[in-house]
Protein backbone atom coordinates (compact mmCIF):
# COMPACT_ATOMS: atom_id res chain seq x y z
CA UNK A 1 0.00 0.00 0.00
CA UNK A 2 2.60 2.36 -0.60
CA UNK A 3 2.00 5.19 -2.50
CA UNK A 4 -1.03 6.01 -1.20
CA UNK A 5 -1.21 9.52 0.31
CA UNK A 6 -3.51 10.93 3.31
CA UNK A 7 -4.43 14.60 2.74
CA UNK A 8 -3.51 16.41 6.21
CA UNK A 9 -6.46 17.56 8.12
CA UNK A 10 -7.50 20.85 9.00
CA UNK A 11 -6.77 21.54 12.61
CA UNK A 12 -9.39 23.38 13.78
CA UNK A 13 -8.95 22.86 17.59
CA UNK A 14 -5.85 25.05 17.05
CA UNK A 15 -7.72 27.70 14.67
CA UNK A 16 -10.24 28.17 17.41
CA UNK A 17 -7.96 28.50 19.79
CA UNK A 18 -5.68 31.15 18.56
CA UNK A 19 -9.39 33.35 17.46
CA UNK A 20 -10.19 32.71 21.38
CA UNK A 21 -6.92 33.93 22.63
CA UNK A 22 -7.18 36.81 19.72
CA UNK A 23 -10.61 38.27 20.94
CA UNK A 24 -9.44 37.82 25.20
CA UNK A 25 -6.33 39.59 24.30
CA UNK A 26 -8.92 42.39 22.49
CA UNK A 27 -11.10 42.01 25.33
CA UNK A 28 -8.45 42.81 27.93
CA UNK A 29 -7.16 45.83 25.85
CA UNK A 30 -10.55 47.43 25.87
CA UNK A 31 -11.03 46.95 29.30
CA UNK A 32 -7.57 48.40 29.96
CA UNK A 33 -7.79 51.20 28.09
CA UNK A 34 -11.35 52.11 29.79
CA UNK A 35 -10.19 51.87 33.10
CA UNK A 36 -7.62 54.40 32.06
CA UNK A 37 -10.05 56.50 30.79
CA UNK A 38 -12.02 55.98 33.82
CA UNK A 39 -8.89 57.22 36.08
CA UNK A 40 -8.07 59.80 33.86
CA UNK A 41 -11.24 61.31 34.87
CA UNK A 42 -12.35 61.64 30.99
CA UNK A 43 -15.65 59.67 29.71
CA UNK A 44 -16.66 59.66 25.72
CA UNK A 45 -20.09 60.44 24.84
CA UNK A 46 -20.88 59.36 21.63
CA UNK A 47 -23.94 60.68 19.77
CA UNK A 48 -25.25 60.65 16.08
CA UNK A 49 -25.78 63.73 14.62
CA UNK A 50 -28.81 65.08 12.69
CA UNK A 51 -26.65 63.31 9.27
CA UNK A 52 -26.29 60.63 10.66
CA UNK A 53 -22.57 60.46 11.25
CA UNK A 54 -21.44 58.92 14.70
CA UNK A 55 -19.81 61.65 17.14
CA UNK A 56 -17.57 60.89 19.97
CA UNK A 57 -17.06 63.61 22.71
CA UNK A 58 -14.78 63.86 25.44
CA UNK A 59 -15.55 65.18 28.52
CA UNK A 60 -14.26 65.97 31.73
CA UNK A 61 -15.54 64.70 35.62
CA UNK A 62 -17.86 67.89 35.30
CA UNK A 63 -19.64 67.07 32.09
CA UNK A 64 -17.56 69.82 30.36
CA UNK A 65 -16.28 68.84 26.60
CA UNK A 66 -12.72 68.64 26.52
CA UNK A 67 -11.71 70.84 22.97
CA UNK A 68 -8.57 69.47 21.16
CA UNK A 69 -5.97 72.33 20.83
CA UNK A 70 -4.73 70.81 17.43
CA UNK A 71 -7.99 71.76 15.58
CA UNK A 72 -6.82 75.13 13.31
CA UNK A 73 -10.10 74.76 11.51
CA UNK A 74 -10.76 78.28 12.36
CA UNK A 75 -8.55 79.94 9.67
CA UNK A 76 -11.35 79.04 6.74
CA UNK A 77 -11.12 81.87 3.85
CA UNK A 78 -7.50 82.46 4.09
CA UNK A 79 -5.61 82.07 0.95
CA UNK A 80 -1.90 82.41 2.01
Amino acid sequence: MKGISVAKRTNYSFEKRQKDLAKKKKREEKLKKKQERKASGVETIVQIDEYGNVVEIEVDADGNPIVDSDDDDDDEGDDE
